[in-house]
This record gives C-alpha cells, structure tokens and sequence, in this order.
C-alpha cells in the first residue's frame, strides 16, 4: 500500500477512536451536578463493578499510538529538493509538452478521419460498380 492510502487509512483510525473515545466517556462518565441550584444527580450504576476510570486511559493511549503512527508516516514522506518556483516551472514544462502531444494526437486524428472518408467512397464507389454489372430484368 502506498504512503498516501496508509496516511489515509490512519486518519480514519484516529478518527474512529476518537468517536468511540468520545462516545465512550458521554457513556460512562458519572453525573456531575452543574450548578448549585440544581439538584443532586441520580448516582450513576455501574456495570459489574467495571472500573471506569480505567477504560478512558486505554483508549487515551490508543489515541496517542495512532497519532504517532500518523507522524511516524507524515515523516516518512518524501521531502521536496524543489522550492515552489521549480514546482511551478515543472508544471508549465509538463503543460507544454501535454498541450505538444494534443496537438500531435488531434493532427493524427484529422488524418485517420480524413482516410476513413476516402476508405468510404471507394468502398461506395466498389459497390455501385458492382451492382451497376447486374443489368436488371427488361420484360
């Protein structure tokens, strides 16, 4: 896989661990009480003594693991020996030469065109000659 599909593929990790991060601590976060003048939340069960305090620092750490494999990736991309003059030159050389080769490719495609027209007559003109052979029937 290329470095591009892997730089991708790691922002879609990140991305999905931070959701199930996110979505996992809305879940499982106990109730905080907002102001004074709101009442005391209703105490948060727990599921099978499960420690939640746990759970957010494993996905925490997943999160910074990914985010270090993007980096990891991110440097090992190609460094650009070009500043952004030569980038722009190259790519007004590489349109010169496109626009070259579309000329070429339309002047080769006005020659087939213009042979096919003279394949067709002679193929129209064989073909009167030969029905013009067969006299029709004079009763």
């Amino acid at each position: 896989m290329d470095i591009i599909s892997q730089l991708q593929e790691q922002v879609n990790l990140i991305a999905n661990l931070a959701l199930n991060t996110v979505g996992t601590l809305q879940r499982g976060a106990p109730p905080n009480r907002l102001s004074p003048n709101y009442p005391e939340p209703p105490p948060h069960p727990t599921e099978d003594g499960a420690n939640f305090s746990e759970e957010p620092k494993l996905m925490g750490a997943s999160l910074v693991k990914a985010a270090k494999q993007f980096d990891l990736l991110v440097a090992s991309l190609p460094i650009s020996e070009t500043g952004g003059e030569a980038q722009l030159k190259r790519i007004a050389e590489l349109q010169a030469e496109n626009d070259a080769v579309g000329q070429e490719l339309q002047k080769q495609l006005e020659a087939a065109e213009k042979e096919l027209n003279q394949v067709q007559e002679l193929y129209r003109q064989a073909t009167d000659n030969c029905l013009n052979l067969k006299k029709p029937d004079v009763n």
